[in-house]
């Protein structure tokens, strides 16, 4: 079980999509409660199977666990494998991804009303490429996966999206892919490098990912061409400046559950490829591009605050938000010392579970109004006191409020930016007041103060559903924040070794 462990959770969502595609439930798609139950069933069945992870991967292990690893096809004298695994840095992220798919999930049932099983059918096929994603120990398994899970965002705001949704996707497309080719060709070299592996006569040609964080050594000019290539495509994932305009739009006509696993998952793989890749297999020129990538990832955190603080729509605040909120990971990555890693880590899972959750609660007023705009509320907190306790508490959990998920991220990477870089530390610092400003501004304008329309007096509060959609998010709100202990011990020997991996090239 241990060993195929990786191979069931990556595939078992798949298969729930295949069955749900060729499910003989009589109705319609769209009105079939048969249907649903089945994704759901698929979702919370590789949920409740990623569990063992938490206690597999404990406080202090390291190495990889849960390795499954096959021949896959030749290539001349190239072997690939389809090799997965779980380790330090993806564990957390495996765990996120199959909690924020099982969210998304139950929630989406209130809002997609037209081609459910297609839909269905998307979303788990993107958790299946997610999963894969995180879990491949091969060059070719990850891009394979990495190429999977774009599809069905595009087909899932293309479809499902708002009146701008073909512009949307194609913004997307248009840059991922960009990204990903530029990767495929650094893959492509990596693979036709030879390593000298020990105990082999002459050196060989590997797909493996393991045997090149080994063994791999490179010239300096070679790795810093290598290391753009892969931060290009990474960056554009994340998104940072000047990589992040697709972003907005995409977030702002996706359906609340597109925006939901876009926010809580699929940005997250640009900043784990920073750590995975970029760190370990360029160490040279990682030392050489990450002051400005710690500048990158301040101008993130500033722009993209002042971008949020501009907008009037409450969808466009949130996803300029995660700019913001993403710059930080960059910036604490590029400190390059245990401080900053942990703390990106920490805030990846954080960001992960609190914006996802202002995009529920943003998508259950819009069901209720029809609106987003910002000035269509107020006095919300007398008519839906269940919303306003979940929309505060997540802002706070956002903004940083100690006690709550994002502040021990956050902390971790301005002390580790401090240590780099005592400036940047100090700039970054900072702007995080503004992240403050513009959350907080958007509540009192939501929540309190006059009724400005009729409308918000007749609004009637969450339902039990609902509530029990953003409880396990709530929940990890206040686990990661009081017992950060409990998930920096499962992360802190992976970087550990990835730490020690670019100072040895000092």
């Amino acid at each position: 079980m241990d060993s195929s462990l990786s191979l069931i959770l990556t595939f078992l969502p798949l298969v729930g999509a295949l069955l749900v595609l060729f499910a003989p439930l009589r109705g319609s798609d769209e009105g079939s409660p048969a249907l649903w139950r089945l994704a759901q069933g698929a979702g919370l069945l590789t949920f409740l199977l990623s569990l063992p992870l938490w206690t597999g991967y404990g406080p202090g292990a390291e190495g990889v666990k849960y390795l499954f690893s096959v021949p896959w096809f030749h290539l001349q004298s190239l072997q690939v494998h389809f090799a997965l695994g779980v380790d330090g840095l993806s564990v957390l992220l495996v765990l996120l991804t199959t909690l924020i798919s099982v969210v998304v999930l139950f929630s989406a049932g209130s809002h997609i009303k037209k081609r459910a099983r297609e839909f269905l059918f998307w979303l788990l096929v993107m958790e299946s490429g997610m999963i894969g994603v995180f879990l491949a120990l091969d060059f070719f398994t990850f891009y394979v996966f990495w190429e999977v899970m774009l599809i069905p965002l595009y087909f899932l705001i293309g479809i499902w999206g708002g009146k701008r949704r073909l512009y949307a996707t194609l913004k997307f497309f248009l840059y991922t892919v960009a990204g990903s080719v530029l990767m495929l060709l650094a893959i492509v070299y990596l693979v036709r490098t030879p390593l000298n592996i020990p105990g082999s006569e002459v050196p060989v040609l590997t797909s493996s990912i393991l045997d090149h964080l080994r063994y791999l050594q490179l010239p300096v000019e070679t790795q810093y061409f290598l290391f753009l290539a892969f931060a290009i495509a990474f960056l554009i994932k994340v998104p940072t400046v000047p990589f992040h305009t697709w972003l907005p739009d995409a977030h702002v006509e996706a359906p609340t559950a597109g925006s939901v696993i876009l926010a809580g998952v699929l940005l997250k793989m640009g900043t784990y490829g920073l750590i995975r890749f970029c760190l370990p297999l360029f160490p040279k020129a990682t030392l050489f591009f990450a002051p400005w990538l710690m500048v990158i990832g301040v101008i993130g955190l500033l722009y993209g605050a002042f971008l949020a603080w501009a907008q009037s729509d409450l969808k466009k605040l949130v996803a300029y938000s995660s700019i913001s909120h993403l710059g930080p990971i960059v910036l604490g990555t590029f400190a390059l010392n245990a401080y900053g890693l942990e703390g990106s880590v920490i805030q990846m899972i954080s960001h992960g579970v609190a914006t996802p959750a202002l995009f529920l609660l943003v998508g259950m007023i819009y069901e209720r109004r029809h609106t987003r705009e910002i000035s269509a509320f107020g006095g919300l907190a007398k008519t839906m006191p269940i919303f306003a306790f979940f929309l505060v508490l997540t802002t706070f959990a956002s903004v940083g409020l100690p006690g709550l998920s994002g502040f021990i991220g956050e902390f971790l990477i301005f002390v580790g930016a401090f240590k780099a870089w005592p400036v940047l530390g100090a700039i970054a610092t900072a702007g995080v007041i503004f992240g403050a400003v513009y959350m907080l501004s958007m509540v009192r304008r939501v929540l309190f103060g006059p009724i400005r329309h009729s409308e918000n007096q007749e609004l009637k509060d969450l339902r039990l559903r609902e509530i029990l959609v953003l409880a396990p998010l709530v929940v990890l709100f206040l686990w990661i924040g009081l017992f950060p202990g409990q998930f920096t011990s499962r992360t802190s020997k992976t970087l550990a070794q990835i730490q020690a991996k670019v100072l040895e090239a000092r």
